[in-house]
């Protein structure tokens, strides 16, 4: 395939992934984003295979071979729950390459460069490297928190952000020391700037709390696209540099929209310490008693409500209770009750979690609506059930000025004329913040299983439903 096929090849891989993100920001397009996405990195690698610049075919089969097979078995046996994680580890991957791709860059003598062209060669090496190294083991930490392998508390060391300034200023002192000097001590240079700049991963990624992760991933999944861009300049291939620009700037701007419902600045989110992962005692001591209720009357609720709107959690995704509340909606609306759902920016482990979990178990995209959507109808809501949620439908948010998640925007549920709580037991949320709400004279909490909860629930409406069809 000549240059100019290749180039023209780019051209069209490019177009389809700017289509791809295009159609992935509604979820009414987004299996033709899908598909413009699957069509675009087909044609990348056709034509990256076919350039003359490949000749190890061999090579590149078994490798191609392997990443697939590798692929396909975790897209298959990979639960929805456990998407925030697998996605965490991919960005690991992408940080790893790219560490890869500079050393292997940097130790090519095939290709010599002269003058400013050597310096900035050697500039895009050392950044790419850097962000790499940075973007693998920050993942990995965020990889084990999310999976449960270390805990969601932040540590916070003394002096940390000395250290990370220190950290930083080292990198600089290297990379001076790096670009045009003699080989060995470049090398040395690119080995200590690498180990530093994974510490400074693990580090950064360590201090952040359990609240703050939704954030982190996607601010990993920016730091993978800058570091493919990266990877790019290394390579001199446009459409590398093209896709990691894309990643990289969609990654920051989702980061950012996460900060802002998290009523938090990016900056904040970096430097650490919110989300303890068990609760903190933090903010007004929560007093009162909870008003436990049981299926019969949860059942009675349903009933008679004709406006509910449900809220659902990591909890739920944790049960998997989302294909049963499928079926509870569609008793709901065939009785003629308005039955929607809210989903809260920050709700799960990922941007976007609970709308995938409810796309998959088919619930219509028109009655999943955004906090900013619903919060307003609240007060005009018969019944609300919160379904394995807790920090984001925490009035403390709002009422209560010494909580940590104070300013932060919240669903707010106790608005209605009836809350109930799906939950196992009383635990705080993610956050380590206790929940006013659940004390709430209008709040009734339904403790147990939420997925055999929800099976229960749905059975009992349509014997019910059944029952007074039959009179």
């Amino acid at each position: 395939m000549t240059d100019n096929l290749v180039t023209v090849a780019y051209l069209a891989a490019g177009v389809l992934f700017i289509l791809s993100l295009g159609g992935l920001s509604t979820q009414e397009t987004a299996r033709r984003g899908n598909l413009f996405g699957i069509i675009g990195m087909t044609i990348a690698v056709v034509a990256t295979a076919l350039s003359n610049e490949v000749s190890a075919y061999g090579l590149l089969a078994g490798g191609l071979a392997v990443g697939g097979l590798i692929g396909a078995v975790l897209a298959a046996k990979v639960e929805m729950t456990s998407m925030p994680q697998l996605v965490a580890i991919l960005h690991s991957f992408v940080g790893l390459a790219a560490v890869l791709v500079g050393y292997a860059t940097f130790l090519d003598t095939s290709v010599v460069h002269e003058g400013a062209a050597a310096t900035i060669h050697q500039i895009e090496i050392y950044v790419g490297v850097l962000v790499g190294a940075l973007t693998f083991t920050g993942s990995v930490i965020a990889f084990g928190k999310l999976q449960g392998f270390i805990g969601g508390k932040p540590l916070l060391l003394p002096a940390r952000h000395v250290l990370n300034v220190v950290a930083v200023l080292a990198c600089v002192y290297y990379g001076i020391s790096f670009v045009g000097g003699p080989h060995d001590e470049a090398m040395l240079a690119l080995y200590v700037m690498t180990a530093i700049s994974g510490a400074i991963g693990v580090h950064m990624v360590m201090a952040i709390g359990g609240a703050d992760m939704p954030v982190v991933v996607s601010m990993l999944n920016s730091y993978s696209g800058w570091a493919a861009a990266a990877a790019g300049f290394m390579l001199s291939n446009d459409l590398l540099i093209i896709t990691g620009a894309l990643v990289g700037s969609s990654g920051a701007i989702l980061s950012y929209i996460m900060c802002a419902a998290m009523n938090r600045s990016f900056v904040s989110v970096i430097l650490g310490g919110f989300g303890t992962g068990t609760s903190s005692g933090s903010g007004t001591q929560v007093e009162g008693e909870v008003t436990p209720v049981d299926l019969d009357e949860t059942v009675e609720l349903m009933l008679d409500a004709r406006s509910v709107i449900i809220v659902p959690g990591y909890g739920m995704a944790v049960a998997q209770a989302q294909h049963p509340l499928y079926e509870i909606t569609n008793v709901l609306r065939g009785r003629g009750a308005l039955v929607r759902f809210g989903i809260h920016p920050v709700a799960g482990r990922l941007p976007g979690h609970m709308n995938v979990l409810l796309a998959e178990a088919k619930v219509p995209y028109d009655i999943v609506l955004e906090m900013e959507e619903l919060n307003d109808d609240f007060p005009e809501t018969d019944l609300v059930l919160v379904i394995g949620a807790n920090d984001i439908v925490n009035p403390g948010a709002l009422e209560d000025t010494s909580s940590p998640i104070y300013g932060m925007p919240v669903l707010e549920v106790w608005k209605a004329q009836t809350t109930i709580v799906l939950k196992r037991g009383m635990a705080a949320g993610y956050a380590g913040v206790d929940n006013p709400l659940f004390y709430k004279e209008n709040t009734r909490m339904l403790f147990g299983d939420a997925k055999k909860n929800c099976d229960a629930l749905l059975a009992a409406l349509r014997t019910a439903t059944e029952a007074q069809a039959a009179e």
